[in-house]
């Protein structure tokens, strides 16, 4: 059985119309749905979902995190100083009925509008920071005052800031001589402050030193009088006990001693009556005068 020319129209028309009637949304991707211009529905699944043709028209919009970079440009900072400032935005559609209204479904229009918001947020904050802050010292806390300001902005777009990063901060060339002259006064005064704390330290070592020099020889000088003075009194007593015992072999043996200390040692010359009581050993044997 042949089917007549228009029932193949017909079918074809129904299976055209079927066709034209659905539409399908990707998991990377947000829907919008029109009727005649006007925004009908934005909350899609990834899946498929129904229009009607000719009256609802669809338009896609990506759904992963889109990244914006911004070429080098300049801000000033809170000494007037310029900083040539080069960053990227990581962006996301988040409401997309909101994109929609706010750009036009246009993503370099959307895109634009999002690079003069994080512009405004850089050129507010480095106004108010000196340039060792912009570019050390506060850098993070720049940054999250800036993204706090902006996302509220992007939000207005139906767009979420995910995140700002600052690639490279340089100096522009009237600036770097006066930041780096800066930088070595700082390390300079840094020197002189350690090198003065090192001085003091220095100093309260060695007087520790000697205190605790002048404490040992002290006590040590001390220590050896006190010995000194115990053998001298032993050597005393010895002494004492040997002449009682023999007062004549004492007597000799302390003469000879004498003339050990006197006479003993090389070059040595006394000057003395041969009489004297000194020399009584030597002129007679018994040791009388």
């Amino acid at each position: 059985m042949k089917l007549r020319p228009g029932l193949l129209a017909v079918v074809a028309l129904v299976v055209a119309a079927a066709f034209m009637s659905l539409f399908t949304v990707d998991e990377r991707e947000l829907a919008v749905k029109f009727r005649f211009g006007e925004i009908v529905s934005t909350e899609y699944e990834p899946g498929l979902h129904l229009m009607i043709p000719i009256i609802n028209n669809v338009r896609r919009f990506p759904r992963q995190i889109l990244t914006l970079n911004n070429p080098q440009e300049q801000f000033l900072t809170a000494e007037k100083k310029n900083l040539l400032v080069d960053f990227y935005v990581k962006w996301r559609i988040t409401d997309v009925g909101q994109f929609y209204r706010a750009s036009g479904g246009s993503e370099p229009l959307a895109a634009q509008r999002l690079l003069e918001i994080m512009k405004d947020g850089i050129r507010a904050e480095f106004a108010k920071r000196t340039v060792p802050q912009v570019v050390a010292a506060e850098r993070q806390e720049l940054l999250d005052v800036m993204l706090a300001a902006a996302r509220e902005d992007a939000g207005k777009l139906g767009i979420q800031i995910v995140d700002v990063r600052v690639k490279r901060i340089e100096f522009s060339d009237d600036v770097s001589e006066s930041v780096f002259n800066r930088m070595r006064q700082e390390r300079a005064r840094t020197a002189s402050e350690l090198r003065a704390q090192g001085a003091e330290v220095a100093e309260q070592i060695r007087a520790d030193a000697d205190r605790q020099r002048t404490v040992i020889v002290a006590t040590a000088y001390r220590d050896s009088q006190k010995i000194r003075g115990e053998g001298d009194a032993v050597a005393a007593d010895i002494y004492a006990q040997a002449f009682g015992k023999n007062p004549g072999f004492f007597t000799f043996y302390r003469s000879i001693a004498a003339y050990r200390q006197s006479l003993g040692k090389p070059n040595d010359l006394i000057v003395i009556d041969s009489s004297s009581d000194f020399f009584r050993y030597l002129n007679q044997a018994d040791g009388k005068p």
